[in-house]
């Protein structure tokens, strides 16, 4: 009886011996665990009027240079644009510059490719600071966005604003022939 005792004994002290290293070496690691994305999308207003339009940043953590591509794609786009509208959150506290922001002929990335512009598309672009709260920039091309299979994006290259959150841009397009705006759809983006 007593030779088991002493044989279990053994047994559980190799057994610290190599438990309890193994424990303590791989508790730091658990730090460094990635967060898990969700396929889910908050969004304030939920009514059936409301467009999701799919974008594209390269960073999302505060105070980093950012380029952020807001994607007009064909499904998006009925009918040929003359002039695009898009309304910028108030609580987005970033500096605009014009020579910051362009609209190009886009290859949106994936599984297989990155996110770049094919052609640039020469246009005016306007920034509206009316006041502090209210802030757009209206975008002119030289000639017409066509409605035809190829995909367009409107990209701001910016710092992120010194606070996270969700930021929803607004876009709103002339179509040819009109003289108003119509609702294009809207962008939900995370800072963190």
């Amino acid at each position: 009886m007593l030779k088991k005792t002493k044989k279990l004994t053994f047994n559980f002290e190799i057994l610290r011996f190599f438990l309890i290293p193994t424990i303590l070496f791989s508790t730091p690691l658990f730090n460094n665990i990635q967060e898990a994305r969700a396929g889910l999308e908050f969004q304030w207003d939920q009514n059936t009027g409301y467009r999701r339009l799919k974008w594209f940043q390269k960073e999302k953590d505060r105070r980093l240079r950012n380029t952020i591509y807001f994607f007009l794609r064909p499904s998006d786009r009925t009918v040929d644009l003359l002039k695009i509208n898009l309304a910028i959150p108030e609580t987005f506290k970033s500096t605009l510059k014009k020579e910051n922001i362009s609209i190009c002929k886009v290859k949106i990335g994936g599984f297989e490719g990155r996110t770049k512009c094919l052609e640039d598309i020469p246009a005016d672009i306007e920034i509206n600071a009316e006041d502090s709260s209210l802030r757009s920039l209206n975008i002119y091309p030289y000639s017409p966005i066509p409605s035809n299979k190829n995909s367009y994006a409107i990209v701001l290259k910016v710092f992120n604003p010194k606070k996270s959150g969700l930021y929803q841009f607004h876009s709103y397009g002339q179509p040819k022939g009109l003289s108003n705006l119509s609702y294009l759809g809207s962008w939900t983006i995370v800072i963190d």
